[in-house]
C-alpha cells in the first residue's frame, strides 16, 4: 500500500475501532411481562434498573402471560427470560439462571363462609386461583386431585369483579400487605385460611401431601401479626420460589453477566420492597431447581472452584516429591552398590599386599610357588565376580589386576 492510500484508509480504520468499543457486548434481552401484578412490578422495576444502571439491556414482552405460556414464549425464542414459579413442570430446552424471591401460598375466604377443610372451603365455591395456566391455579388443581374432590364441586372465578365476586381466592405472592393488597384489590373482606395447623407438618397431612407431590414447595408458617387482624393466629401454608428461566442455548457467557448484574443492583431492585429480594444469592443451591441449570449459571457458582492446575497442584507437588524421593534414593542405591563393589575389591587389594609381605629373600621356591597360586586364584575369584556383575570392570579393578601381575613376576624363582 502506497503512502497516500494508507493516510486515506487510518480514519476507517480508526472508525471501525471507535463503533467496535461503542457497541454494547450483549444484545438485549426479551423479559416475558408476568399476569400477576406483583410479577408484573417486579419485571418492570428490573427493565428500570437495568436501563440506569447496567451494560446489560431489558425489554418487556409486549403481552402479559402466565408461567406456561412464558415457557412457551422461551421456547419459540420470542423471549429470552422469564420470570416463573418453580412449581411449573420440566420442559425440555429450558434452564434455570437464578432464584429471585420465595412466593407464599395465601388462601382466602369472604364473607361469612367458614370451614374446617380443604374439602369444605372448596364445596360449592367460586374460587378465584388466578389465569388458567398460572401457578396458583396448578397448584389448586394438584390439591384438589389429591383430595379427591369433584371438579365440578367448585367453578372458577377467572375476573373477579363487583356482580363476580368470588368465596375463595387462592394466590401465590411474597409476604406483604401492600402486595396481597394489589393482588387482592377488587376483592371484598377476607380472612387467611391455613392447610392445617402448624402441628401438623411431618405428621401425613395435606400439607405433606402438597409438599410430597411437588419437592419444590416447602411448609411455611405465617406468623401472627403478620398480615394484622388477618392474621390472628399462624397460618399453614406453602412456599416456593419464583425463579429466573432461559432458553438453554441462550450464550453462556450472557447468563454469567446476567447473573452478575442482578446481584449487583439488587440493593437498587430492594430499595422498594426491602424484604423481597432478601434471598437474592450468588450461592443459591441449584438442587432445588425444578429446571436443569444453566452452563452460565453453573460457571457462576464454580467461578471460585480451584482451576485444573490449582486443583491437581497438591497431587502434583506429591508426585514430584515421590519422584525426587525416588531419584535421591536411586542415587544412594547406586553409591552404595558401587561402595560395595568397592569394598570387595579393596579386600582383593589387601590379601595380594598381604601374600607379597609374606614371602621374604630367604622364602623356598615351593613358598613363592604357593603364594603364587594364591595370588592367581584371587584373580580367577575376581574375575567370576566380574561375570556375576558383582564386581566393576573399572579402573580399580585394572589396578588390581596389574597390581596381582607385579606381585606374580615379584615372587617368581630367583
Amino acid at each position: 500500500m502506497f503512502p497516500t492510500q494508507r493516510f486515506l484508509a487510518l480514519p476507517f480504520i480508526l472508525s471501525l475501532v471507535c463503533l467496535q468499543a461503542c457497541e454494547s457486548d450483549h444484545p438485549p434481552l426479551t423479559l416475558v411481562q408476568p399476569d400477576s401484578p406483583v410479577d408484573q412490578a417486579v419485571a418492570k422495576r428490573l427493565v428500570d434498573v437495568f436501563s440506569d444502571e447496567s451494560k446489560l439491556q431489558l425489554s418487556l414482552s409486549s403481552r402479559a402471560l402466565t408461567d406456561e405460556h412464558a415457557v412457551d414464549a422461551l421456547l419459540d425464542g420470542s423471549a429470552d427470560i422469564a420470570l416463573v414459579s418453580n412449581s411449573m413442570s420440566y420442559r425440555e430446552g429450558i434452564a434455570t439462571v437464578i432464584p429471585m424471591y420465595p412466593t407464599v401460598l395465601h388462601i382466602g375466604q369472604t364473607g361469612e363462609r367458614q370451614s374446617e377443610n380443604m374439602t369444605e372451603l372448596l364445596s360449592g365455591a367460586r374460587v378465584f386461583a388466578g389465569t388458567e395456566g398460572s401457578a396458583s391455579r396448578v397448584l389448586l388443581q394438584r390439591l384438589v386431585d389429591r383430595s379427591n374432590l369433584a371438579d365440578d364441586s367448585f367453578s372458577f372465578v377467572d375476573r373477579p369483579g363487583v356482580n363476580n365476586v368470588p368465596d375463595v381466592f387462592v394466590v401465590f405472592a411474597p409476604i406483604s400487605p401492600g402486595v396481597l393488597r394489589s393482588q387482592l384489590r377488587d376483592a371484598p373482606p377476607f380472612t387467611l385460611v391455613g392447610i392445617g395447623s402448624p402441628d401438623s407438618i411431618g405428621s401425613g397431612s395435606l400439607v405433606d401431601a402438597a409438599a410430597l407431590i411437588n419437592p419444590y414447595f416447602r411448609p411455611f408458617v405465617i406468623p401472627v401479626g403478620t398480615y394484622g387482624e388477618l392474621t390472628p393466629e399462624p397460618v399453614l401454608t406453602l412456599a416456593v420460589d419464583k425463579v429466573l428461566l432461559a432458553r438453554r442455548d441462550l450464550d453462556r457467557s450472557l447468563v454469567y453477566d446476567l447473573i452478575t448484574e442482578l446481584l449487583r443492583v439488587r440493593p437498587a431492585l430492594a430499595a422498594d420492597q426491602p424484604g423481597l429480594f432478601a434471598g437474592l444469592k450468588g450461592d443459591f443451591d441449584p438442587s432445588r431447581s425444578t429446571f436443569v441449570l444453566h452452563a452460565g449459571a453453573q460457571a457462576w457458582l464454580q467461578r471460585e472452584a480451584p482451576s485444573v492446575y490449582e486443583r491437581y497442584s497438591g497431587v502434583a507437588e506429591v508426585v514430584v516429591t515421590l519422584i525426587v524421593a525416588l531419584g535421591s534414593a536411586s542415587i544412594a542405591g547406586a553409591r552404595i552398590f558401587r561402595m560395595r563393589r568397592k569394598n570387595r575389591i579393596d579386600r582383593f587389594y589387601t590379601e595380594v599386599i598381604r601374600l607379597r609381605s609374606s614371602v621374604s629373600d630367604d622364602s623356598s621356591d615351593a613358598e613363592r610357588a604357593s603364594a603364587i597360586v594364591e595370588v592367581r586364584n584371587l584373580q580367577n575369584r575376581a574375575f567370576e565376580l566380574l561375570v556375576d556383575e558383582r564386581l566393576a570392570a573399572d579402573d580399580s579393578f585394572r589396578i588390581f589386576l596389574a597390581l596381582s601381575n607385579e606381585v606374580i613376576e615379584e615372587l617368581g624363582p630367583t
